[in-house]
């Protein structure tokens, strides 16, 4: 029997505190495990009947708190604004320590100032990741936060050691600077990673306030009277009738028992135009009542409703590990065990076999660790990416995360919504037919009798041909979820409705979204359709010639998008989609190759969470721009193959960094170990390797991308 569990932990802040209760739970035999950083949040599958409280207590004895009940923890951020504290102070001390590399000022070359600066600096890098790299190490899972301590721990130790063995020459061994900077450099980039992360909360916040707060429940007692009665939307419970008006949310998911109503389902379905909905049709809770009174039985409630499934699709998309993190998590795994043992070896063989002095065996043993620093291999990625992201900002384009620019290298195929992100989401007038009266009458007719609708349609087509001239209409009326219907002063009556109310001929004159009838004989018909983005056709084909192929992935109906997928050139079409049919289509498609998503509604919300790619645009909702990894912050379409070819460009120099990194690391190890470099030409190398790093990474920032 499986059972998931989805708690809240406190004291779980950054990506190592994730991926040490990852492995934790993994060890433990459970399924499925997801540790978010962002959010606090822990969920996995149990199996063989194991005691969830028994797990819960595991993570405790990790040194963080299961939260065991429905309370909401708030020490989370309180935590980030302490460390964000103590990473200022760093600052502050460390550039000084700098400092002395560069300027002569002798109080900054004063072996007892650097001690001085670089203590505090020392301690709270204890403070903030010697917790973590103990509980690590105590189960067995060794993190980065070992590698970070051991490198600031010799750096720290060898320089006290030097200046108290060594007071005459204690400038050959002081390092104190490389201690600060690298407690500095981590904390830095923890504090980037919690930045840029949290928009995961923020998103399934954006959510959450999408469902109303309160609803009324229509209570009928014994004699068959109503009453309404306003209670908390939390308290719905399947069956219950509730009373929806004209301009409020639908709170739950059910069936409409009375009434009708046109619904704005924009956030489910993309379809820019409101459905109108009658007795027995289903509504989505979220969604808008935008003309009419209704009345639904509740059906799903609570984590069953259409809302709370795209919010579990968010929550689990944005807490799958990325493809870097998983490299980092299996280097360090290597290379903390790894380097211990060198700088155990490296003393064992020095004293045993060489026969130098304990001391001297000691330094040399010290001096792997100081040369070994983590430095070089931290900053590899961090570089490339800091000037990707620069570069990106500067053309239009804000990207979340460093390792979606490196994703981006791997897309194959390209997944576009329709509504707002191939088109504008405006209606326009796409093509229109005249049969049997002067067009200007046509347009005149028709303007006379949607100036009195308030259908987004109507006022639409009242913008656009606002121009013409209106004609004198004697009575006009709405009839309900068919059109409008009026008579002019010569006693004709027309009818403007849906092919469904009006035209039912298989003739030529199909497929329209509008139908004009005078005395029951056919006038005349409109399309109304999206307007297409202006720079979509030029997109597409650019994105094509890069060879990547693109898919139509909407939940509008099937012949508005093979209409815009023909004029597009676009060959794969999957229309009239669900929020949940997105996701397990986009899945379908990710098997077969990674895959982008552009997307701009709240239904596309979790496929843009869940792609190798999630790219929304700036007008989007704001529950698309949260989802996202990459924002189009132009607004332009012409800007994804810029995107992309600059994810290209970062994803080499990363490579370049990366084999720098661990060329220096290779290299300087063994030349450390057998006492052809010295502690000091080790960190001036070391010191070297991160501005060559810095160097590579600015190239990318004079790299080409338009073309």
């Amino acid at each position: 029997m499986e059972k998931t569990i989805s708690t809240k932990v406190e004291g779980m802040t950054c990506g190592n505190c994730a991926l040490t209760i990852s492995k934790l739970l993994e060890k433990k035999g459970m399924k499925n495990v997801s540790a978010n950083a962002a959010s606090g949040e822990v969920s996995f599958t149990i199996v063989n009947d194991i005691n969830e409280e028994k797990i819960f207590d595991d993570i405790d004895d990790l040194g963080y708190k299961v939260i065991r009940d429905s309370a909401d923890p708030e020490t989370h951020d309180h935590d980030h604004d302490s460390h964000t504290i103590l990473w200022i102070i760093c600052i502050a001390l460390t550039i000084p320590l700098l400092m002395h590399m560069f300027v002569s000022w002798p109080w900054l070359h004063n072996p007892f100032v650097q001690l001085t600066l670089s203590t505090p600096v020392y301690l709270i890098g204890c403070y903030a990741f010697l917790p973590s790299a103990l509980r690590s190490l105590k189960h067995r899972i060794p993190n980065m936060d070992v590698l970070i301590m051991l490198g600031a721990t010799a750096a720290y130790f060898y320089s006290i050691i030097g200046l108290v063995a060594y007071a005459h020459q204690a400038h050959h061994y002081l390092f104190f600077e490389t201690t600060a900077s690298i407690i500095t450099l981590v904390m830095a980039g923890n504090w980037i990673e919690h930045r840029t992360v949290k928009s995961t909360t923020v998103a399934i916040d954006a959510l959450v306030k999408l469902q109303p707060q309160f609803a009324k429940i229509v209570m009928t007692d014994s004699l068959g009277k109503d009453t309404v009665m306003e209670i908390e939307s939390k308290f719905i419970k399947q069956g219950d009738i509730v009373l929806v008006n004209n301009g409020d949310k639908i709170p739950v998911d059910g069936t409409v028992v009375f009434g009708d109503a046109q619904v704005d389902e924009h956030m489910i379905t993309g379809e820019s135009v409101p459905v109108h909905k009658i007795i027995d049709s289903e509504v989505v809770g979220g969604t808008l009542v935008a003309d009419g009174v209704i009345k639904i039985k509740a059906t799903k409630v609570g984590h069953a409703s259409v809302l709370s499934n795209i919010i579990r699709m968010v929550r689990e998309a944005q807490g799958s590990k990325p493809r870097l993190q998983k490299l980092a998590d299996k280097i360090s795994a290597i290379f903390v065990p790894l380097v211990l043992l060198i700088s155990l070896l490296t003393l064992a063989g020095n004293y045993f076999l060489v026969h130098l002095s304990f001391p001297e065996a000691m330094m040399r043993s010290i001096a792997v660790l100081v040369v070994a620093c983590p430095c070089a291999m931290g900053l590899a990625t961090p570089a490339a990416i800091a000037v990707g992201l620069g570069r990106a900002a500067r053309n239009g384009i804000l990207i979340k995360g460093g390792d979606t620019l490196e994703a981006l290298k791997t897309v194959k195929q390209i997944v576009f919504d329709k509504t707002g992100t191939l088109t504008t989401g405006k209606l326009q007038i796409e093509d229109y037919i005249v049969d049997g009266i002067e067009e200007s009458f046509f347009k005149s007719i028709i303007l006379s009798i949607e100036t009195h609708s308030s259908h987004p349609i109507a006022k639409s087509i009242v913008e656009q041909w606002s121009t013409n001239n209106k004609l004198q209409l004697s009575a006009v009326e709405e009839v309900k979820g068919k059109g409008m219907q009026a008579f002019d002063d010569q006693g004709h009556v027309w009818k403007l409705g849906s092919q469904r109310w009006l035209h039912n001929h298989s003739d030529i004159f199909q497929d329209y979204d509008l139908y004009l009838y005078q005395n029951d004989q056919f006038r005349g018909a409109l399309r109304i359709s999206d307007a297409l983005r202006l720079d979509a056709v030029d997109t597409i084909a650019e994105l094509k010639k890069m060879g990547y192929e693109t898919i139509l992935l909407s939940g509008d109906t099937k012949r508005k998008c093979s209409r815009i997928a023909e004029h597009l050139g676009i060959q794969t079409v999957f229309a009239e989609q669900s929020p949940e049919q997105k996701n397990l289509k986009l899945d379908e498609l990710m098997k077969r190759a990674p895959t982008a998503m552009v997307g701009d509604g709240i239904n596309d919300a979790p496929a843009l969470a869940r792609a190798t790619v999630g790219i929304s645009l700036s007008e989007s909702t704001q529950i698309a721009i949260q989802s996202a990894n990459l924002i189009l912050s132009n607004n332009q379409l012409s800007t994804l193959p810029k995107a992309i070819r600059l994810g290209i460009f970062t994803e080499q120099t990363i490579k370049q960094n990366l084999f720098w990194a661990f060329f220096y690391n290779i290299l300087a190890i063994p030349v450390a170990a057998t006492g052809y470099l010295s502690p000091t030409w080790g960190a001036g190398i070391m010191a070297m390797s991160d501005i060559v790093l810095i160097l590579n990474s600015l190239r990318l920032g004079l790299r080409n991308i338009n073309s």
